[in-house]
């Protein structure tokens, strides 16, 4: 079982990896950022919050400088998604409704998954009895890369404002967690919590689910 675990997670971080570069890379382009800009932005959004959570836990240096096929892998979506754009510019600028609804689609999968992932890295530093820190960790881990994306593009991050976004990662890496700890489908629990995390934020996107703002005068 934790073989099979060990496979899932492997491919649970790349699938997160992809669809992050490919949300930060979206977000440089809409942003009109040069090539390096979306170089950037893709890679920061897929490994920063990998990156703060290791810090955070005494990971040091980061896993990703261990393991850089996952940063090469963000590097070469985000080079893809340029040329992509580069050589469609005339349609990608047609689709920019439809570019942000994928944006936050991938966002969705790229939280999803890395929420799970930050749990296990923590779980395996030593932090497996210690729910608050293990639940924490999965939490920045889905939503740090996402925050880093949107400071460094000059916009509030969508935590702070919209569609639940962090409360999806917060009850999703609870659920992992009472899952992972009390019940021995480990990798079952990683498939069912993601999918349901994606499902809670494609429909939060879908019917504008948001926390209670204050309405002032001026907006």
């Amino acid at each position: 079982m934790k073989d099979v675990l060990g496979i899932l997670l492997t491919i649970t971080e790349a699938i997160g990896t992809v669809a992050f570069s490919v949300s930060g890379a979206l977000v440089a382009i809409h942003c009109g950022l040069d090539l390096l800009g979306v170089m950037v932005l893709g890679c920061i959004t897929a490994v920063g919050g990998g990156m703060i959570r290791d810090m955070l836990i005494g990971n040091t240096p980061p896993l990703i400088f261990s393991n850089p096929g996952i940063f090469l892998l963000a590097l070469a979506t985000a080079i893809v998604v340029f040329v992509l754009a580069y050589f469609n510019a005339k349609k990608f600028e047609a689709l920019q409704e439809k570019t942000a609804q994928i944006v936050n689609l991938v966002d969705a999968i790229g939280l999803a998954t890395f929420s799970v992932l930050g749990i296990e890295v923590a779980c395996s530093a030593g932090y497996a009895n210690t729910a608050g820190v293990a639940i924490a960790m999965g939490v920045i881990t889905g939503v740090g890369g996402g925050v880093l994306r949107d400071v460094l593009a000059g916009v509030i991050p969508s935590i702070l404002k919209k569609h639940i976004y962090a409360l999806v990662s917060v009850f999703g890496c609870v659920a992992y967690y009472l899952i992972r700890t009390y019940t021995p489908y480990d990798a079952a629990g990683t498939i069912l919590v993601s999918v349901l995390m994606v499902t809670a934020r494609v429909l939060a996107m879908r019917y504008r689910w948001s926390l209670p703002k204050i309405r002032t005068a001026e907006k």
